[in-house]
């Protein structure tokens, strides 16, 4: 089947573009001499995780309890939760994967440890947990040393608790201002990580990973300091809008969303079949990853300007005159993570042929 007998709007992917991406990062985490960890939250499939293993990758990354269930129904057994695990439900949950695949997961403070303590009174195998850094993103994770040490100490005193590593994430590398504030924000990032790491050491602790890791540093190659033991970039298999943008060219990114032109109301209105619930209203606001409009249509080189629920508008005369009502157009969104989050499967395609389906499993894996 043709890309153009598909039904609209449709998620489709580049397979050759995605191998392709697959073997540049991991040739960038064998060249550091690092674990690769991919973080499966931009494409929540089995399918393309199992690739992802395939090329080298140490094991995987998610964001969510139900993304772990999932990627372990379908036979990967070695997964992270870059994510603060709070409640008994979802640590029950937690605890049932942990009978039968290696499971960690994020803590950042005591009363963390304590209920995971609980949890796990009586389990044959210890909870696996690393402790999350703050290194500049201001969301989740540690941020005095202070606080750092008593946690550490009281990991210790604990007999279901085993503390496997530390992590961070340079989220706020997306917003660097050029090449240059990126580089220092990912060497900023990593020599906080490791003083924390040392610190671990110190208190008698042999740390088996301190995980880093985001896209816009990854993609640009950029050293990777001793010590670090593994990395975690999620968008760079997919790529989106945001990340070209970052990189210079669109020409690695793998996802796009098909749409079809539904109306030409004025005299450079144009109206596609795809809005919000399709493509989001995500944008970046500034630095290298920074957008303009609301998602980019290959091979016209315009922007939607605008998105309602259901309808994305382009105003452009000169694309208005080019396009017809029912012709169909693939357009890159600014983010492609909750993007393949919003449809129930992907058309693996390549040079405008589609080759299979590929079930989005993780699909709406919030809990």
């Amino acid at each position: 089947m043709n890309i153009k007998d598909l039904d609209t709007p449709a998620l489709l992917i580049d397979k050759n573009q995605v191998i392709d991406n697959i073997s540049f990062m991991q040739k960038y985490a064998d060249k550091y001499k690092v674990n690769l960890r991919p973080h499966t939250k931009t494409h929540k499939m089995p399918y393309l995780a199992k690739m992802q293993l395939e090329a080298g990758a140490k094991g995987i990354t998610v964001a969510k309890v139900g993304e772990a269930e999932v990627m372990a129904e379908n036979g990967m057994d070695n997964i992270f939760i870059a994510n603060e695990i709070v409640g008994d439900i979802k640590l029950n949950r937690i605890k049932a994967l942990n009978r039968n695949i290696d499971i960690s997961f994020g803590i950042d403070c005591i009363p963390h440890v304590k209920d995971i303590e609980r949890v796990f009174e009586g389990q044959e195998k210890k909870a696996q947990v690393l402790i999350e850094i703050e290194i500049g993103e201001n969301r989740s994770g540690i941020i005095e040393e202070e606080d750092f040490i008593s946690l550490v100490n009281y990991i210790k005193g604990c007999k279901n608790v085993n503390l496997k590593g530390i992590f961070s994430h340079e989220g706020h590398s997306y917003s660097a201002a050029d090449l240059d504030d990126l580089k220092r924000i990912f060497d900023e990032g990593q020599i906080r990580t490791l003083k924390f790491a040392s610190l671990a050491i110190e208190l008698g602790i042999d740390l088996e990973v301190v995980s880093i890791g985001a896209t816009p540093t990854s993609i640009h190659n950029l050293p990777i300091m001793e010590g670090i033991t593994e990395i975690r970039p999620g968008t760079y298999i997919l790529m989106d809008v945001a990340q070209g943008n970052a990189l210079g060219t669109y020409d690695r990114c793998a996802a796009s969303v098909l749409s079809t032109v539904i109306s030409k109301p004025t005299d450079e209105r144009v109206i596609l079949d795809v809005g919000a619930k399709g493509i989001t209203m995500q944008t970046r606001i500034k630095g290298i990853c920074k957008t303009e409009g609301l998602g980019y249509i290959k091979n016209y080189g315009v922007n939607i300007d605008k998105v309602y629920d259901e309808h994305g508008i382009i105003y452009n005369r000169e694309f208005r005159d080019k396009i017809q009502i029912g012709d169909k157009v693939e357009i890159i969104p600014n983010h492609i993570c909750p993007v393949s989050n919003l449809y129930d499967k992907a058309y693996l395609v390549s040079e405008g042929n589609v080759l299979e389906e590929v079930s989005i499993l993780g699909r709406g894996k919030l809990v």
